[in-house]
């Protein structure tokens, strides 16, 4: 395997493996980072993957044997199906690569944990979107957070509502099977996001439910098609951090309309209010206790026009420092475990205690580049 170092003449090397439709927006951005080239390009059809390959200059189609031990590929991007992303990371690592995949890191929390045993024991790095909360969006939250702006944190909430996306995808019945659901569907955006400025989550409790027992495609050659629903379309829950802030999660498939904030921190000396987290960027606003009104902060943290793939990057940088990467299987398992928990509460009705820790991402500084900071 390559030695990958964190400059343009040799950046880390990058097999492909899944070029569906997540693809796209990961090779519109690899070409502006610098550590970073595609190298071979796989898929379960051949000719999607040949003609990938053929847009990327200096890639080519491979099956995925060959991919996984290609001596140009040091690392695997993992952008298959969930159910897949198990397999596929342990392939990766049994042939001594690192790892990258989109989330969630693996179907279930046990499997996350076998990922990360593995890539331990044969000495090489994971790492899991999303990528969004190293974007100037979340990272200046978090500065004004460690800055003390609002004092002690005490608690957050953390919002997702929509009516369902049945409405407009022609064949949405995925996200309403296991795996499904609006808190495994968006919930890894606000839980990162929530960990990256609060720390990990020690203990969660909630309910949830299931309003309706079938819904309707509304677009598409099969819309008026019925389908049914199996998981939780509503949850909500609270969330007790390791710090001792208590985050209010709302995830919901049921909402038509709603004023909500994404999300926003509470503390001792004031409140902050941070952006969509399914993005990079956004206005972070502070309001002070003792008065006045909320005030826009200036950009105080994050790679500026990041876009998916540069937690791909900053993991390429970390290699070739020595230092942590920010998108981290370890984050991307506690995440997975804290949903899988919060859906156990759900179901119970009692409190679950979360397993699993990680520690908190370092903050990216202003004006960072990826294969710098």
């Amino acid at each position: 395997m390559g030695d990958p170092l964190n400059h343009r003449d040799n950046p880390l090397r990058i097999g492909l493996v899944g070029a569906g439709q997540i693809s796209a927006a990961y090779l519109k951005t690899f070409p502006r980072l610098e550590n970073l080239r595609v190298t071979a390009v796989a898929d379960i059809d051949d000719e999607r993957a040949k003609a990938t390959a053929a847009d990327v200059p200096g890639a080519r189609a491979l099956a995925l044997p060959e991919l996984y031990v290609a001596d140009d590929v040091d690392l695997v991007l993992n952008l298959t199906v969930p159910a897949a992303h198990a397999e596929v990371a342990h392939s990766a690592i049994a042939a001594g690569k690192h790892v990258y995949g989109e989330k969630p890191l693996a179907a279930t929390t046990a499997e996350a944990r076998g990922v990360l045993q593995a890539a331990e024991q044969a000495g090489v790095r994971v790492g899991c979107a999303p990528d969004t909360v190293l974007g100037t969006g979340v990272q200046t939250a978090r500065a004004a957070l460690d800055a003390g702006d609002i004092g002690v944190p005490v608690a957050a909430t953390a919002f997702m509502t929509t009516p369902g996306h049945e409405r407009w995808h022609p064949a949405p019945e995925f996200y309403y099977l296991p795996g499904g659901g609006p808190l495994l569907d968006m919930g890894p955006y606000y839980l990162t996001a929530l960990v990256t400025l609060l720390g990990p989550v020690r203990r969660v409790t909630g309910l949830s439910s299931t309003v309706r027992d079938t819904r309707t495609i509304g677009s598409g050659p099969r819309a008026g098609t019925d389908f049914p629903v199996e998981v939780a379309t509503h949850v909500t829950g609270v969330l007790e951090h390791a710090s001792g802030a208590l985050s209010t999660l709302v995830m919901s498939f049921e909402v038509w309309a709603a004023r909500l904030p994404r999300i926003e921190v509470y503390g001792t000396a004031g409140s902050l209010s941070v952006p969509d987290p399914n993005g990079f960027d956004g206005q972070v606003r502070l309001f002070r206790a003792g008065g006045g009104d909320w005030e826009d902060l200036p950009v105080r943290g994050g790679y500026a026009d990041a876009s998916r793939g540069h937690g791909v990057s900053d993991l390429a940088r970390a290699l070739s420092t020595g230092t942590p990467h920010r998108a981290s299987g370890e984050l991307a398992q506690h995440v997975l475990d804290v949903m899988e928990s919060l859906l156990a509460a759900g179901e119970s009705g009692h409190a679950v205690q979360v397993t699993s820790s990680c520690e908190r991402p370092e903050a990216v500084p202003a004006g960072a580049r990826p294969e710098e900071a």
